[in-house]
């Protein structure tokens, strides 16, 4: 039985891949097993937006986390439609391919390479890929409008990684409290004039929170349960949550990644 004939399924995918798309971001890691994160000494309370992007991107592991290529996920996730319990669906197989780009403009266009496979009992949910160019889901190739607003719903983490580039900008925003831990704003600014928001723990310099304006409303992520990568350094969210004006549609559990393996151009491409 294929998700071709299964009607409920057929039903749901456009919204799945609206829904799920926004995964792109995640991180990368390993094992829960693992290993010892280095101690970054924190900023000072007053501290600049410069002063608290080196914090965070030396706490997620410097150049092991900013010149990764590639990472390879997997875990299990449950994904709701319109915040509705009776409209979920949990996905027993969840394994993300990504290759991360080497340049970011626009940090809410589609960039790298990546496909998401998701199923639940052994039978497929929903396959989804961009290979560079276009995105594609089982069927095949997405028409370029629905692609672009797809993407502009899913893609914005990388603001961070690219933000110390020329033509960014960084500003300091009002502290707050992320899930009780308190926090570092601010916002990243990319070359085409479009922001994200980030909350970085001002102890641990984690970063807990990501948010910008998408089609689909306000979009924000909570990241929580992180682990150490010891190679080449990485520290990976094992839980990843994803909220549309508030209400949420995404709830993963990295359990599972590694990063540098090759991956054949071949995968990013559906069906």
């Amino acid at each position: 039985m294929s998700v071709r004939t299964v009607p409920f399924l057929r039903r749901r995918l456009p919204a799945l891949f609206r829904v799920l798309l926004p995964l792109l971001l995640a991180g990368a890691g390993a094992p829960h097993a693992a290993a010892t994160r280095p101690a970054i000494p924190p900023p000072p309370a007053g501290a600049t937006a410069a002063q608290i992007l080196e914090f965070a991107v030396a706490s997620a592991g410097g150049d092991g986390w900013l010149h990764a290529r590639t990472n390879v996920m997997s875990g299990h996730a449950t994904l709701c439609r319109d915040a509705d319990p009776a409209r979920c669906v949990h996905a027993d197989r969840y394994v993300m391919y990504r290759v991360y780009p080497i340049e970011v403009k626009a940090a809410h266009a589609g960039t790298g390479k990546f496909r998401l496979d998701a199923d639940a009992n052994g039978k497929p949910i929903f396959r989804i890929a961009f290979d560079g160019t276009r995105s594609y889901d089982q069927d095949g190739p997405v028409p370029p409008e629905r692609a672009a607003n797809d993407e502009a719903n899913a893609f914005g983490f990388s603001a961070i990684r690219f933000a110390r580039t020329p033509g960014y900008r960084v500003e300091r925003l009002t502290d707050d409290d992320i899930e009780g831990r308190p926090c570092f704003l601010v916002r990243v600014t990319d070359p085409s004039g479009q922001y994200t928001l980030f909350g970085i723990d001002r102890e641990d310099g984690s970063i807990r929170y990501a948010a910008w304006r998408s089609p689909r409303g306000w979009h924000h992520r909570l990241y929580s349960d992180f682990y150490w990568v010891p190679e080449p350094g990485f520290l990976q969210p094992g839980r990843v949550r994803l909220y549309y004006d508030g209400l949420k549609a995404v709830d993963i559990r990295w359990t599972r990644a590694s990063i540098g393996e090759p991956i054949p151009d071949g995968t990013f491409v559906l069906p």
